[in-house]
């Protein structure tokens, strides 16, 4: 890639709920797998790309939402952090509006395309799915908002629809919270050599947990409520994230090709 070409070096991917915010400048990206707009914007004297990924006029569902080609867009704009928001339900009673900082995830997805690998064999090593630095740096800024949070297992589900009953009393012997983004996104950015972390806002308790109906309505009035306490969470992580990588996300890749 053209040294040119590099115009970010953290994105966001946001949420239900989430918007650009802020003066951000728009940039159409060309992926393989279709046209991306990416939000260019200056956090703490950091040059970040916000991709919301539900898009900002129509919302694309989780199941319909073009992950190869967002985590392709941001790194062909020299992106090598990538920070995830999402909503998830809570399978442990986590309180409405606390925060999981995600360190390990289960997939129960059916049909979304989870490698940028189609004609050859990649065995992407995801031994640490979510990168350590990006996590300390989102513990930090939580700790520094007076935010409670705690770390747990993220279970993947295909969607639209909520999770049954049944599929909640499976899950929770083995997962903390539940939602419908998060996968293939880790994998993809491990493909790509890039560090993924996330930080869940819970908006609701996972089905059965309570016998109230879950809606979406609810989910985006918890999201909208916590929007500015996302943004300076965002902000104090991406102004401590090391500008050198020391991690070991950019090795995931290696002796994973057959």
């Amino acid at each position: 890639m053209d040294k040119a070409d590099e115009v970010a070096e953290i994105a966001v991917f946001g949420g239900v709920g989430f918007s650009s915010h802020g003066d951000c400048e728009s940039h159409t990206v060309k992926t393989p797998y279709g046209d991306v707009t990416a939000y260019i914007t200056s956090i703490k004297g950091r040059s970040v790309a916000i991709i919301p990924r539900h898009a900002e006029e129509i919302h694309i569902p989780p199941h319909r939402v073009n992950y190869r080609a967002n985590v392709w867009a941001v790194n062909s704009l020299g992106v090598k952090r990538i920070i995830s928001t999402n909503s998830v339900g809570s399978m442990r009673g986590h309180p409405v509006g606390s925060f999981v900082v995600l360190d390990d995830f289960i997939d129960f997805t059916c049909n979304r395309p989870s490698t940028f690998y189609d004609d050859k064999t990649v065995h992407v090593d995801v031994a640490e799915p979510y990168c350590p630095e990006i996590k300390t740096a989102l513990k930090y800024a939580l700790g520094k908002q007076g935010l409670s949070y705690t770390e747990g297992v993220y279970a993947c589900t295909e969607g639209p629809r909520f999770e049954t009953r049944a599929e909640i009393r499976m899950m929770n012997q083995f997962a903390d919270v539940v939602g419908m983004t998060g996968f293939p996104e880790v994998v993809l950015a491990k493909e790509l050599g890039l560090c993924y972390a996330s930080i869940a806002i819970v908006t609701n308790q996972a089905c059965g947990m309570t016998t109230q109906k879950l809606t979406a309505d609810e989910v985006t009035e918890v999201v909208g409520k916590a929007q500015d306490s996302i943004f300076e969470i965002l902000s104090d992580a991406i102004e401590t994230i090391p500008e050198t990588r020391n991690c070991m996300c950019r090795f995931a890749k290696e002796g994973a090709c057959l």
